[in-house]
């Protein structure tokens, strides 16, 4: 899965993805709202939509009995959901982060917490969906089986693609299966915070 993500807000790349967020958007309430440093389910950030086009969203759908929130959907079944299954089809997206987090159960108790990112910027596979009563649109992220290399950590990892495989996410007309043949697998991690977590 993937439940912590972390934004640079000095980083290049974040400083492009602000110049793409749409005027509503810089206008709205929610503005102030918006986060960087470590990103927590609920938490408002910028998304894109389309390549040149980002909008505030809040992480997370919620679920059917209004109790708690969804933060992520497998890829290998989003399409069998019916949660996922039209966002799948109308509301592709990509969040930007600078890493993502996972946690490594550790033996005799206790998790060693990692920070994870491929050498290009990146560029998590998400959905979105707009909620009735809610001011902004919610997103999940898509998760698949972790790389080989990093499977020691967790099992499971964000859906991650390079440029060319992001364009043809947004682009909607591409089945999931083509495209996860291309997710990234060259992921770098190293220890977070250098220390483990107790809990």
């Amino acid at each position: 899965m993937c439940g912590r993500y972390f934004i640079d807000a000095g980083d290049r790349e974040w400083m492009r993805v602000l110049e793409l967020l749409a005027q509503e958007d810089r206008q709205s309430p929610a503005f102030a709202d918006m986060r960087t440093g470590e990103v927590y389910p609920t938490h408002i950030v910028p998304v894109l939509t389309a390549p040149d086009r980002a909008h505030l969203m809040q992480w997370g759908f919620t679920r059917f009995d209004g109790k708690g929130q969804v933060i992520n959907a497998r890829s290998e079944t989003a399409g069998e959901k019916s949660m996922f299954r039209r966002p799948l089809s109308q509301g592709r997206c990509l969040i930007p982060a600078s890493c993502y987090y996972e946690w490594r159960k550790l033996e005799g108790g206790g998790k060693q917490k990692y920070a994870l990112s491929p050498r290009e910027p990146l560029y998590m596979a998400g959905l979105y969906r707009r909620e009735q009563g809610a001011a902004l649109p919610r997103f999940v992220i898509m998760t698949r089986d972790a790389a080989p290399e990093i499977a020691f950590i967790h099992d499971r990892m964000p859906v991650i693609f390079d440029k060319p495989a992001q364009q043809k996410w947004l682009e909607r007309d591409v089945a999931l299966d083509a495209l996860l043949a291309q997710a990234e697998n060259a992921i770098r991690f190293e220890p977070a915070d250098g220390q483990t977590a107790l809990f």
